[in-house]
């Protein structure tokens, strides 16, 4: 245990939450800002987020207070797809999903049997998802039982709150990234009974996307997300024509992508999708109604051509959806570059993202997407106190932009627009700085 967590922790400077989608309900009711707040933490949870003026007079007076004045204080950013094993492949150059998973992300995804390497690349990348202001992220690791182990081990060090588990994959892909059902059965097993419920750690049955796995590897990912309560189930959805096509090859009974994954049982509550760019209105009513999750990845959609998502229509539809990065189809770990190419995804739709909503996304509706806004999120009382430090004048040219800015919500949009990785000032996982 942390000393300093079992003490109260007080934290002074800018403080935005959200409690709400701004886009479904009153916007300035979605959210809670304090221009002077003070943050309060007590053994890794939220004690309380209010005006400074008011909650200072209530501490001890030998308390110490972290002064983050002239920052912004925010729920750290939720991350609900993305690939730590392309984290070396990342701005591989040139072309679309299936060309290049076979030319890139296949034989990278081929050296994780060397567990020397796997540990190697899981540093870095937890490294990464901290200095870019990452403090969840659902991840998707290969097929070797040891990609999800180490994952597992180095995150429960950092008490980081992580969704990940290994992957299914027994046809269509090279034979060196195979495994028979009854082997990735047991291993993944496995690896659910040493780790779903450690510390902050959830375990995802993760068939890669239909095509690389059978009917009966599907029944099998069933069997799986039904051996224990809590399990998630992680995987991909529509994010390419080519892929939709061979989907209709592969499972010619199928009415739609989404049915297959229906036929197995395994669209619900605790369902992610990523990308679903290419989904038709029956399809998008059947989501809504299972209560599955979306990730919205515009930098890999846009990076690999696959397409634009529609956010409108799921909001509309009230399926819940998160920001992924899907690193490496993304080209950058920084939520806040994620959220510039949203915008821009959506700008050319007709759609608008507001900086609200972008935010909300990325922190609380990140959370919601996964099941998860009654542990994180937000600072009402009783969250786990994970949180990230925005600093507005991260460069020269931010600087000079905020200066003219006149509203909480224009210097958001500076913020999503402009910022990365510098503007993050520290990140805290439940109050201790990583």
């Amino acid at each position: 245990m942390n000393p300093d967590r079992e003490k109260q922790q007080a934290f002074k400077g800018s403080i935005l939450f959200f409690t709400a989608d701004p886009d479904r309900s009153d916007s300035q009711e979605a959210y809670t800002y304090y221009e002077e707040g003070l943050l309060l933490v007590r053994e890794g949870l939220v004690e309380a987020a209010g005006p400074f003026a008011e909650l200072a007079e209530t501490l001890p007076p030998e308390t110490d207070i972290t002064d983050y004045s002239g920052r912004l204080i925010i729920p750290g950013f939720v991350d609900t797809h993305i690939h730590y094993p392309q984290t070396d492949i990342i701005a591989s150059y040139g072309k679309q999903l299936l060309e290049w998973l076979e030319k890139y992300a296949f034989p990278r995804e081929g050296m994780f049997a060397d567990a020397g390497y796997a540990a190697d690349v899981t540093d870095f990348f937890l490294q990464e998802l901290f200095r870019n202001g990452t403090t969840t992220a659902q991840v998707m690791c290969t097929v070797h039982p040891q990609s999800a182990e180490i994952l597992f081990e180095k995150a429960l060090e950092k008490n980081l709150r992580l969704i990940a588990g290994k992957t299914l994959m027994n046809c269509n892909a090279p034979d060196y990234l195979l495994d028979d059902n009854t082997k990735g059965f047991h291993a993944s097993l496995a690896l659910i009974e040493r780790w779903h419920g450690q510390g902050r750690l959830s375990y995802a049955v993760t068939p890669r996307f239909a095509i690389t796995s059978t009917e009966s590897q599907l029944e099998k990912a069933a069997d799986l997300l039904n051996s224990r309560g809590g399990l998630y189930l992680h995987t991909h959805l529509s994010e390419n024509h080519a892929e939709i096509d061979m989907i209709q090859t592969l499972f010619p009974w199928s009415r739609d992508y989404l049915d297959v994954y229906e036929r197995f049982e395994l669209v619900g509550p605790r369902t992610t999708f990523a990308h679903a760019i290419h989904l038709s209105p029956a399809e998008i009513e059947r989501i809504a109604v299972s209560g599955a999750a979306v990730s919205f990845c515009p930098a890999s959609n846009l990076f690999i051509g696959s397409g634009l998502f529609n956010l409108e229509n799921m909001t509309a539809a009230g399926i819940p959806v998160g920001i992924g990065t899907d690193v490496g189809g993304g080209a950058s770990f920084s939520i806040l570059k994620t959220m510039a190419e949203a915008y821009k995804v959506l700008q050319l739709q007709g759609q608008s993202l507001s900086a609200l909503k972008a935010f909300y996304l990325a922190t609380l509706g990140g959370a919601t997407a996964l099941g998860l806004a009654d542990r994180i999120g937000s600072f009402l009382p009783g969250r786990e106190a994970d949180f990230t430090v925005l600093n507005f004048d991260a460069t020269p040219l931010m600087e000079r932009r905020i200066a003219v800015s006149e509203t909480l919500e224009e210097r958001l949009f500076v913020l999503m627009m402009l910022g990365d990785d510098r503007s993050i000032s520290h990140t805290h996982i439940m109050g201790t700085p990583v």
